[in-house]
């Protein structure tokens, strides 16, 4: 008993002075950055606050409570265009950023007044004003997207960039819907039409393309367990935007697997 005992306190001994002589795990050394629009700023999950309507629930405020990086810059806000990166959140990045996540295009493609247009007229109005849209992202898109990502890479030239697309908004499988099926097949090919103009742009200009649809396949709004959510009166503004499942298991996974 008395050799168990003293075997015993020799193994406890040296197992404190490893855990005492063992040096803390270092502090992450990434310096993070979080551009873009509402989609990144983290509009349709709960707790948004500030005027860009920021949540602890975006992917990236998500992102950084998990890796815990060195410092961190939430400079995405809800209703921004690409104007706005540009003027706005490039000249308030801290430079020798790490990591870089950005999604934006949306509201310069006219999001907001497509989605309006596709709830309140006709189906041929909305695949008219969705292809409105897609003629502009076919056109003009192109350009203010080139000259976003070069000054995105002038302030942080050595950061590793994530450019993160937008999900399909709907199912097309169910009757039941706020939409018809014209409408959300309508909304979902501007969708895609944008999709493919960011990848392009982004990969032209040497950023991560990060496609989030295969994390939200089966999961747009009139599906049985959706990430994104429909027609939301209060607050408006969630509307068609991911829900808090989106952020944490659709966007998140997808930046995650990016970011490294």
């Amino acid at each position: 008993m008395r050799t168990a005992h003293v075997l015993a306190t020799l193994v406890t001994s040296t197992l404190l002075s490893l855990a005492i002589a063992a040096p803390a795990q270092a502090a992450s050394t990434i310096d993070y950055v979080a551009l873009g629009d509402s989609y990144s700023s983290g509009v349709g999950a709960p707790g948004q606050s500030g005027s860009c309507l920021r949540s602890n629930y975006s992917y990236a405020a998500q992102w950084a409570s998990r890796n815990s990086p060195a410092s961190f810059q939430f400079l995405a806000c809800g209703g921004a265009t690409t104007d706005d990166v540009l003027d706005t959140q490039v000249p308030a990045m801290r430079s020798g950023a790490d990591l870089v996540s950005i999604t934006i295009g949306g509201n310069d493609a006219g999001f907001a007044p497509t989605v309006i247009t596709c709830l309140t007229s006709s189906d041929s109005a909305c695949a008219a004003k969705v292809n409105e849209g897609k003629a502009y992202v076919s056109n003009t898109l192109p350009a203010k997207l080139d000259a976003t990502y070069r000054a995105i890479r002038a302030k942080a030239p050595d950061a590793r960039v994530v450019v993160l697309n937008y999900p399909l908004l709907f199912g097309t499988s169910s009757v039941l819907c706020e939409m018809s099926i014209a409408k959300r097949r309508s909304l979902n090919s501007g969708a895609e039409a944008l999709d493919a103009m960011i990848k392009q742009r982004a990969e032209a200009a040497g950023f991560v393309y990060s496609d989030v649809r295969d994390e939200f396949a089966g999961r747009g709004v009139c599906t049985s367990r959706p990430f994104i959510n429909g027609l939301t009166i209060i607050p408006p503004q969630n509307s068609y935007h991911p829900n808090s499942s989106g952020y944490t298991n659709g966007y998140l996974p997808a930046f995650t697997g990016s970011a490294a």
